[in-house]
């Protein structure tokens, strides 16, 4: 019996043979191939402030290390999400700011705008989301909760995006990454788009852009003519962040197939989102008409979930939880609190496989799994 994985690497028949031919060059740093592949990002997303790094994890890092920089009132605190990634989250702590979790929303697992709402203080320093699944977080009502923010306390906090899970997504007709926030993309192994690991920064203005250049390369400008850098004077001093020459040559051979990734994603948990209605112990996500999601995971909440675990397994269906809630983590024992919604979704949320990889007959032989009970 076939495994239906979860998640699979894919990965360009060309990457070898671009990926040996700068491996031959010399040119294995942060070179020509990386300024090639940030044209190409600027041209997808129609942006003009584009930065590559080595993470999704150091962009949301230097994204709130200049949040923190442009913040003369010691704001120290960050609303974000627990059902998440924790490369979302420790890039918070990593910078020596608070985290303040907000509780997420049953039915799209997003953050609740109404907790969110609720949690701005005087010492909200930055808002963090994430568009679970791929499935965009409501961005109209996270903007009038950013200008409340400023009519209230007299600061716009900086909306972060963590877009980790939605290349290709968009709400209300325009691509996430274009909605003038900043955002970060990932582009580690297992997703719609891969350089082997790797992120992308969209600022909202040029001088973010301009700072996260500098920032992501110890605070040195590599397109200097000076000698070697040598001569540069480092006014704010950064980290070693930036993209290489190999990551870079992998993604320019994979985004030209990126589209047709997303595509076959979105066909599958649009399948999904009407062959597994009416089933008894399920209870789908709702889905909001503004966003057109990129189906990185597709997520829903079954009642006995071992059970259900267990006959997925038996039948060579690959299914997880995906990321455990951040907040029962030691380190941040500190930020506990109540968190109704996400109490419930812990209990009974799950994945199943709706990647590029997944077969019309592969997709109809899980619901037909389902249908069977557990």
């Amino acid at each position: 019996m076939q495994k239906i994985e979860l998640f699979k690497v894919y990965m360009s028949k060309e990457a070898p043979d671009v990926v040996g031919d700068v491996l031959r060059s010399g040119w294995i740093g942060q070179a020509h191939k990386v300024e090639e592949f940030e044209e190409m990002l600027r041209n997808w997303f129609n942006v003009p402030y584009c930065n590559t790094v080595n993470a999704a994890t150091s962009g949301l890092h230097l994204a709130l290390h200049y949040a923190k920089d442009c913040d003369k009132n010691h704001r120290d605190e960050v609303l974000t999400t627990p059902l998440t990634c924790t490369a979302t989250n420790w890039p918070i702590l990593a910078n020596g700011l608070k985290i303040r979790w907000v509780d997420i929303e049953k039915d799209t697992c997003n953050v609740s705008m109404d907790d969110l709402e609720r949690k701005l203080s005087p010492k909200t320093l930055a808002i963090m989301v994430v568009h679970w699944g791929g499935m965009a977080c409501d961005l109209d009502r996270l903007k009038q909760i950013q200008q409340k923010c400023q009519q209230v306390y007299g600061h716009t906090p900086m909306i972060i995006e963590d877009c980790a899970h939605a290349w290709g997504a968009s709400y209300n007709g325009l691509p996430i990454g274009t909605h003038g926030n900043t955002c970060v993309f990932s582009f580690q192994a297992i997703k719609h788009l891969t350089t082997g690991d790797g992120g992308l920064i969209i600022s909202p203005n040029s001088v973010m852009h301009a700072d996260i250049k500098l920032l992501r390369w110890y605070g040195l400008d590599r397109t200097s003519s000076k000698d070697f850098r040598c001569e540069q004077n480092v006014v704010n001093w950064g980290y070693k962040m930036h993209m290489n020459d190999i990551a870079a040559a992998i993604g320019i051979c994979n985004i030209k197939d990126s589209a047709e990734i997303v595509r076959k994603h979105r066909e599958n948990g649009q399948y999904y989102d009407v062959a597994l209605q009416d089933i008894p112990g399920l209870t789908l996500l709702k889905k909001n008409p503004k966003v057109d999601s990129s189906y990185w995971v597709y997520t829903l909440r079954v009642e006995r979930r071992d059970a259900f675990q267990k006959k997925m397994a038996d039948a060579g269906i690959a299914t997880s939880l995906v990321h455990k809630r951040n907040d029962l983590h030691t380190c941040v024992r500190d930020y506990r609190c109540p968190l109704p919604g996400l109490e419930v979704v812990a209990e009974d949320m799950i994945c199943l496989p709706c990647g590029w990889w997944v077969t019309p007959e592969m997709r109809e032989y899980i619901v037909s799994t389902i249908r069977l009970g557990w």
